[in-house]
């Protein structure tokens, strides 16, 4: 196939997460006596790293109220809610699929590296990835820091790599490289602000994203 370099955004791309994401960010507003956020508005900022999306959903420049509201997200998504986060349908035949292409994969996401080893272990997909970058190692999407680390570590030519996401932010940073970039429209960025950023294709299942990846 003609891409050597697959890199995948994790939730809402991989993972099914988004119910779990808004359920805990809600429940961290009302610890902090916050206004609850509607589920589009924590939707949209899915795919940033924890700190900077929390101050842009909050409207917030008191970094000491954002690191409390971080802290309490955090423990109800680990301790406190039990919203199921499975893989999307199809996604563990496509990573296997890839992987005998002779694809190398990695992932660019806005879940820190602790979260992004969980999700792995839960999964039991760390197998597949040779490359990652986490949002404690690299700036926030929409910046390309990620994609031009694992461009750089993976010695992938740009124009053997492809970043699939879900988010205008995952579409953002590949833009700014002029890296081939498919958006997935099953997660949580509408199609339509998608495909403002030129993606070479748009999939509306794992199994279209399959085929696709398989035949280009």
């Amino acid at each position: 196939m003609h891409y050597q370099l697959v890199i995948f955004d994790w939730d809402g791309t991989v993972m099914d997460s988004a119910d779990k994401i808004v359920k805990c960010m809600q429940l961290a507003a009302v610890d902090c006596q916050l206004d609850i956020p509607s589920r589009e508005a924590v939707a949209n900022i899915i795919g940033i790293s924890l700190s900077p999306a929390i101050a842009k959903l909050f409207n917030l420049t008191d970094q000491q109220l954002v690191a409390r509201i971080v802290e309490r997200y955090k423990h109800h998504y680990l301790n406190s809610d039990q919203t199921p986060c499975p893989l999307f349908p199809g996604i563990l035949p496509l990573l296997e699929a890839l992987v005998q292409q002779g694809c190398t994969l990695a992932v660019a996401t806005g879940k820190a590296r602790r979260g992004l080893e969980r999700a792995w272990d839960n999964t039991h997909t760390r197998q597949f990835f040779s490359y990652s970058r986490c949002a404690d190692e690299a700036q926030s999407k929409p910046s390309s820091d990620m994609l031009e680390q694992l461009l750089t570590e993976s010695q992938v030519p740009i124009e053997r790599a492809v970043m699939i996401g879900d988010t205008t932010y995952d579409m953002q940073m590949a833009q700014t490289l002029g890296m081939d970039r498919i958006a997935v429209n099953y997660g949580v960025h509408q199609e339509s602000a998608l495909r403002k950023h030129n993606p070479v294709f748009i999939a509306e299942s794992v199994a279209q994203l399959h085929q696709y990846l398989l035949h280009h």
